[in-house]
């Protein structure tokens, strides 16, 4: 028998009606979905160019190591994981999955990726029995063709568990994984984590590297390998990333009743856009065939532009706040920051600034989350009144706090968000209304990130932070000194029940703890709470196989676009 292990982690106003139906419904796409093609033929070959959910941002690293949030969407054609999503279960197939959370798989639509099998031996030791025949391609001067195997896994636990950037108490609930043959990895825990399927299957950090690379230069794109249906093959910085098709991948895709080796398609390209108006007429101009993410305000010209497209609506997954730094005045009084939040007309942004493509109150839980997520209107009313307009409260709070004429403070904002970049000229006139003033500072994402993870960011910092998953937007948002807790909040009571929630295997209990403090971290207000804006994805109809899926694991579309097929007569048909 083999036995290997890796190396042991040391742990040392009322909301509107019509949301509570979306809700229920699912929050159902407005227009039709893609169609089952249940009597048509896939195609093979040609191209495919994608403006995908961060048209704008170019790769933040090829680096595990880096423990960049952004990774698998970079490299999740290449890399594979241990789970992902199933997506014969999406909506399009007759499932109830739209596949468009962030990084958020219920149990149920998961399934093996690069694990064929698992379970639990005892309920600390988790058995994963690893897919056979599953190979790494010859990559010169990096490695050549052979089977991914056990050691594979080992290797890239050991590299991103013991980096100096992992996020702290990550992986704090494993003691060790071992190799017990080449296509079988058990995970020791010294105890359970609601978050373990998520944490080292399918999440931000678990895309699986060969060992070779541990002899290579891994920032370097030219080096990314993996085992996934695509090769990265080219590197435009700020410009584009292209993937050609692997011939000789492993998994299939199941149409009607028979199943097709994949990748459909030749090859795809990420196109990096920074200008709004460029990335809508790429699409409009058939340069682009899907573009994941469209604002509202554009909806309504493309469809009478271009009426050929088919489009899906989601509430977008990630949450829009100023953050308000708890670790330094004025912000450490939470009357400054309640009155930040009373200041603000949330209602009217939603009915003017949003047109009515928002919601009140969507973070930090999803109501895609189900029972997680709990209507504003079932809140206690001191959280009820931080959605609702009151200035002359906030002056008066402002003043109790020692504040009577305002103050002047400085929020940093990235300029890849039209959106974000838009809004914060209102807020600030809201603002000004009680006497507190900002300026703004537009900054580029790279250094606007890094402010936040060093912890150098202004006393303002505007935002839109993914929900993640239930469980993980609350660790990462409000426990002490997690990379993604931008507010700085800390509290040992929070960080106490965070803990005692992942440790929970009733869902119903911890359902219920995440509620209560879902509720309580809303009244602390680290943050000004702005609504949730809906987002829509459009794409030719000659794109097929496709409903408008977003993710199949962590932030990784690669699943989803190893699946679709150009219909390249329909293509030529409309003038393409």
């Amino acid at each position: 028998m083999v036995m290997r292990t890796s190396k042991m982690v040391m742990r040392t106003s009322k909301m509107p009606m019509k949301f509570a139906m979306l809700a229920i419904l699912g929050l159902v796409s407005i227009a039709a979905v893609g169609d089952e093609p249940t009597g048509e033929e896939p195609q093979y070959g040609g191209s495919l160019n994608v403006g995908t959910v961060v048209v704008t941002l170019a790769p933040l690293s090829w680096d595990p190591v880096d423990w960049s949030w952004k990774i698998n969407h970079d490299t999740g054609m290449v890399r594979e994981q241990l789970f992902a999503a199933d997506l014969d279960k999406s909506v399009r197939k007759g499932g109830k999955y739209r596949f468009i959370s962030e990084a958020y798989l219920p149990p149920a639509s998961l399934r093996g990726e690069l694990a064929e099998s698992w379970e639990w031996e005892t309920p600390l030791t988790l058995v994963i029995h690893l897919r056979h025949g599953v190979m790494f391609p010859d990559k010169p001067g990096v490695m050549k063709e052979r089977e991914f195997v056990a050691d594979d896994v080992l290797y890239t636990f050991d590299l991103v568990s013991n980096s100096p950037k992992k996020i702290p108490t990550y992986f704090d609930h494993i003691d060790r994984l071992e190799a017990r043959d080449d296509h079988t990895i058990v995970f020791h825990f010294n105890e359970y984590n609601a978050e373990w399927a998520y944490r080292f299957g399918y999440g931000f950090h678990s895309g699986i590297s060969p060992r070779e690379t541990a002899d290579i230069d891994r920032k370097d794109w030219r080096n990314v390998v993996g085992s996934g249906p695509f090769a990265l093959t080219r590197y435009v910085r700020n410009n584009s990333q292209r993937y050609t098709k692997n011939p000789d991948y492993w998994d299939t895709e199941r149409i009607g009743d028979k199943r097709y080796p994949i990748p459909f398609i030749d090859d795809m390209t990420y196109r990096i856009i920074k200008d709004e108006a460029t990335w809508l007429t790429a699409l409009r101009t058939g340069k682009l065939d899907i573009l994941e993410s469209i604002r509202f305000i554009a909806v309504d010209h493309l469809k009478k532009t271009t009426p050929e497209l088919k489009w899906n609506r989601r509430l977008a997954t990630a949450g829009t706040f100023m953050v308000l730094r708890v670790d330094r005045p004025p912000f450490d009084d939470v009357r400054v920051r309640r009155a930040i939040n009373l200041a603000v007309n949330h209602e009217e942004i939603v009915e003017l600034f949003y047109d009515g493509h928002a919601e009140l109150m969507a973070y930090p839980q999803h109501p895609g989350y189900g029972e997680y997520f709990q209507p504003l209107e079932e809140m206690r009313a001191s959280v009820q009144e931080l959605f609702s307009y009151n200035p002359e409260k906030a002056r008066r709070l402002l003043a109790e706090a020692g504040y009577p004429e305002g103050f002047e403070f400085n929020v940093q904002v990235c300029s890849c968000s039209p959106t974000q970049m838009d809004i914060l000229p209102l807020i600030k006139d809201y603002l000004s209304r009680v006497g507190i003033t900002f300026e703004i500072e537009p900054m580029e994402y790279a250094a606007f990130l890094s402010v936040m993870t060093t912890r150098t960011h202004s006393a303002g910092y505007m935002m839109a932070s993914g929900h993640t998953n239930p469980t993980t937007t609350l660790r990462k948002s409000f426990k002490s000194r997690q990379t993604w807790n931008p507010s700085q909040y800390s509290d040992p009571d929070v960080d106490r029940r965070i803990a005692e929630y992942h440790r929970l295997r009733d869902e119903t209990e911890r359902i219920r703890m995440i509620r209560e403090l879902t509720v309580d971290m809303l009244d602390a207000a680290p943050y000004l709470w702005l609504p949730t804006q809906y987002v829509y994805t459009a794409w030719w109809p000659w794109v097929k196989n496709y409903g408008g899926e977003l993710r199949a694991g962590a932030v990784r579309p690669g699943p989803i676009y190893a699946r679709l097929w150009i219909d390249q007569e329909l293509k030529r048909e409309l003038g393409f």
